[in-house]
């Protein structure tokens, strides 16, 4: 870290120097001397300046182009993986050749139309059963923007594998299938399509791109009725989750297994009533969250390994990260120092907000770090707490469960995954003003809004969500469902204090 010494203002060494020099000393070379030793002084000050004044410049030298991160989620089979593929495919990502691979791969396999999705599913496992079961990472270019493609699993056995993926995402394609029986079934409760429209949400994916596949299957064949179909089942509901539908939410008709209106805009002699954008358009044209690359550092991690010291990966959050920055790896406390920075596989000199990066670390080992960790600044470092209060909403609770007071499930907040008990219930708040509702409150039901305690066996890093959303917001799931949604609202006093 920065010793505040050295981040004196230069200017009174050049008076000091001038004070001297009017007081008798004539000599001019030595003066000339003198002015050099404050020059080079003034530079290694300027080497070790604080990022926050440095890094603004730095980002745009090491990225002109903006970033965002893209999850594909959506009902099994929908088409996600595919849709991915051909992205990578058709923005110069894969070449002929391995297309060609693929092809007579997922042939033997009898599964012709598998081919473009073994470009996302990578393992064995995955093209055996023609099921996405981890996060898919790959990386594209358009001519304004470079794209991270996080391809979540879409089957209901990988749910908590897809949150990972969505919560470092800014914005969500949305997979839904126009083949007939296919759309119903992931819409239908205990689909996917709902359930991960409901998640996406919840973990700040505010934009959504919804994308109707498989439009040129025979049965659909780029028919509007079909079309405008799905398009009106879906409003209603991705209003009640909470998203803004003429703001937030886009529809287009695609076909990604053949990559029809995903590059270029569909031929009207295909499909004469579509006059929307394409896929890469309508990506290129979303906003960019605004991002803080002078907070606090936050960098949730995901994952770690070994690899000539230890590398953790993760999206930042917050602040920016460069080579030889000192860093605590929170909640253990141990001091860290950053080695190396990768950014897309290459290696950056300084990473910002929203990039998803690999940091190589000494002072730490790999078997100390586990997922959910958070990469933090000293100066500020996160919050470490094993309860706190937080505001949920019930979404659906299993069979004949009442939600009170020592009810137990899995919180998932960013890259945490851990066991929770309800300890107390405050209070519930009326949906109509929001307030709370005065009496006491001992258990409540479906669509509940409360106030609650809840306490977790470890110490989790986690921020209040109105001063740091994307590490305050969280899931409850329960056997596999998820049950509730919530934003943290307030920490222990002792939380900073023990972090200090």
């Amino acid at each position: 870290m920065l010793n505040t010494k050295d981040a004196q203002p230069e200017e009174p060494k050049l008076d000091k120097m001038e004070e001297e020099g009017l007081c008798g000393r004539h000599n001019a070379e030595h003066v000339k001397e003198e002015e050099a030793e404050v020059m080079d002084k003034m530079e290694e000050v300027r080497e070790k300046e604080p990022v926050s004044v440095q890094i603004e410049d730095e980002l745009m030298e090491e990225n002109e182009k903006r970033h965002l991160n893209v999850v594909f989620i959506g009902h099994v089979d929908a088409g996600k993986s595919t849709t991915g593929g051909q992205i990578l495919f058709l923005s110069g990502q894969v070449d002929d050749r391995t297309i060609q691979k693929y092809e007579k791969e997922a042939k033997d396999k009898s599964r012709e139309s598998w081919y473009m999705a073994y470009i996302m599913d990578t393992n064995e496992e995955e093209r055996v059963k023609g099921k996405t079961v981890e996060v898919g990472r790959a990386h594209f270019e358009t001519e304004t923007t470079r794209f991270t493609i996080l391809d979540a699993p879409g089957h209901k056995s990988y749910v908590p594998n897809m949150i990972s993926g969505a919560s470092q995402a800014d914005v969500g394609v949305l997979v839904i299938s126009a083949r007939k029986g296919e759309f119903e079934t992931g819409y239908e409760r205990g689909g996917q399509t709902r359930e991960h429209v409901q998640l996406a949400k919840t973990l700040g994916v505010s934009k959504l791109l919804v994308v109707v596949n498989k439009m040129d299957e025979p049965t659909v064949n780029w028919s509007k009725a079909r079309y405008d179909e799905i398009e009106g089942k879906m409003i209603p509901f991705l209003r009640s989750s909470g998203y803004n539908v003429k703001k937030d939410v886009l529809f287009l008709p695609i076909s990604g297994l053949v990559g029809s209106n995903m590059k270029t805009r569909i031929d009207k002699s295909v499909c004469p009533w579509w006059d929307g954008p394409c896929l890469f358009e309508a990506l290129d044209a979303v906003e960019v969250p605004p991002r803080d690359p002078r907070g606090p550092f936050r960098l949730p991690i995901i994952d770690k390994f070994k690899d000539m010291g230890t590398v953790v990966m993760g999206k930042i959050e917050s602040g920016s990260v460069r080579d030889g920055d000192a860093l605590l790896v929170m909640p253990n406390k141990s001091q860290v120092k950053v080695i190396a920075v990768y950014c897309d596989e290459n290696k950056v000199r300084v990473a910002g907000p929203g990039e998803n990066v690999r940091i190589r670390l000494s002072g730490v080992e790999e078997e100390d770090i586990l997922s959910g960790f958070v990469l933090s600044s000293i100066a500020r470092p996160v919050p470490a707490v094993s309860e706190f209060v937080a505001q949920l909403q019930i979404l659906e609770l299993l069979d004949n469960a009442i939600f009170t007071a020592g009810y137990k499930a899995v919180l998932h907040i960013h890259s945490v995954v851990e066991e929770c008990e309800i300890v107390e219930l405050l209070h519930q708040i009326d949906p109509k003003t929001k307030k709370p509702i005065k009496r006491k409150v001992l258990f409540v039901k479906n669509g509940a809004v409360v106030v609650c305690r809840i306490q977790v066996n470890n110490l989790i890093c986690i921020e209040k969500f109105t001063e740091f959303a994307q590490l305050g917001r969280f899931t409850l799931r329960t056997e596999g469902k998820t049950v509730a949604v919530g934003k943290v609202t307030d920490l222990p006093a002792l939380a900073s204090s023990s972090t200090a």
